[in-house]
């Protein structure tokens, strides 16, 4: 029925139901009184059901829910079904990640085949590991061929899992065996090699041990080499012992220190003397923070520890001469060289307390370096910037003079 016709119905009732003198009301009728006409005025209850039938086609019809008809049950069978909802679309969410990353992405043995019929070959990690050493190994390589192998395999090798890889192989042995090679060039890339295998990867340093790089680092150290190759062959070593104890004892053992002081006293090393300094003191501080910390966790007899205990590297630094030795390289001109060498002495002044009493030139060298640096920390703090690096030297400086007097 169209609202056009409603109207008209409405209000063709409301004239037909003005009230004559003397007429009965029905029941539930509301009766008014028209200004206009003077006329009463009587409005049916039958109207108003048909006012709120219009009204109802206006706005749509309600739900008349009544809550008592619903029990606790039939609501937790709705939740369920409303979760098995929820489920089926987080699925499909899934389903549609899942074709987007296939489609973007395919698989390796998928991508190898059409490589192939294009002539193209992929190659794991492992793979092309294997192909550099038989490339370093091979009689008929060249020495620019064994050198550009090498040089590869270092990329490879930073990564801890290619670097257990190259072990299982025996690609690690190959290179360690380089070392031996009458090429200054193959002993320098295959210590750069070792060294990058070695950093922080317990498993490959002791297989090192046991397969004689120490003994073969320690023998290029002690017998004439280009200073290239030096520098690579003591990353090695440096790698090699750093938070490993047993190759520290096996390093005393085979006479290290003595190998090291002959090194930093050649002329035209003072680069390398750099680098011991810092090695000697890396290792003694890692010694005593496993004092410190097996004493803070009161776990004394923990195999780490016991092993450290076995490294008697201080008395070996005061007998071997190593506290003369430290406090003369402090006269390096660099100041990252003098801040490697504080930090040293300062490691060693519990056992070297004596020596430095009785080292007129340390106690010289050190009353001029505090001058230089009173000026250059003084010049920091004009330019704003407080607590710098001089000023830092300059801390330590003031520290060692202190306990020295």
């Amino acid at each position: 029925m169209k609202l056009s016709t409603i109207r008209v119905m409405l209000s063709s009732a409301r004239k037909k139901q003005s009230q004559r003198s003397g007429q009965a009301v029905p029941a539930g009728s509301h009766v008014r009184l028209n200004l206009q006409t003077g006329a009463r005025e009587v409005k049916l209850q039958d109207e108003d059901k048909f006012q709120n039938t219009l009204k109802g086609s206006k706005k749509g019809k309600r739900l008349d829910i009544n809550t008592n008809t619903y029990t606790s049950q039939d609501l937790k069978s709705a939740l369920e079904k409303f979760k098995e909802g929820a489920e089926m679309e987080s699925s499909k969410e899934d389903k549609a990640r899942q074709a987007e990353v296939k489609r973007l992405f395919r698989p390796i043995e998928e991508l190898k085949r059409d490589f192939a019929e294009l002539n193209v070959v992929i190659e794991t990690d492992m793979q092309i590991m294997v192909r550099l050493i038989n490339k370093f190994n091979s009689s008929s390589s060249s020495l620019e061929e064994k050198i550009a192998a090498l040089f590869d395999l270092e990329y490879y090798v930073h990564q801890m899992d290619n670097a257990q890889d190259l072990l299982s192989f025996g690609g690690l042995q190959v290179v360690i065996n380089g070392l031996n090679s009458t090429e200054p060039l193959v002993k320098e890339y295959a210590a750069f090699v070792l060294g990058a295998a070695f950093s922080s990867n317990p498993k490959v340093q002791v297989e090192a041990v046991e397969g004689g790089a120490l003994q073969k680092l320690l023998v290029i150290l002690a017998t004439e080499q280009p200073l290239t190759a030096k520098k690579k062959v003591l990353f090695a070593l440096c790698s090699l012992l750093r938070h490993f104890p047993y190759a520290q004892q096996q390093f005393l053992r085979l006479g290290g220190l003595q190998v090291l002081r002959s090194l930093v006293q050649e002329k035209g090393t003072e680069v390398l003397a750099v680098r011991v300094v810092t090695l000697l003191y890396d290792l003694v501080t890692e010694k005593m923070f496993a004092e410190e910390e097996a004493r803070l966790t009161q776990e004394t007899s923990s195999e780490k520890l016991q092993q450290y205990r076995r490294v008697h590297l201080l008395p070996s630094l005061r007998e071997q001469g190593w506290c003369e030795i430290t406090a003369h390289l402090l006269a390096l001109p660099e100041h990252d060289a003098r801040e490697k060498v504080l930090q040293t002495l300062g490691a060693l002044l519990a056992t070297c307390r004596d020596h430095y009493h009785q080292d007129p030139q340390l106690s010289r060298t050190l009353a001029s370096l505090q001058a230089e640096y009173q000026v250059l920390a003084a010049q920091e703090l004009q330019d704003g910037e407080n607590e710098g690096y001089f000023w830092e030297l300059l801390g330590s400086i003031n520290s060692l003079l202190k306990e020295l007097r």
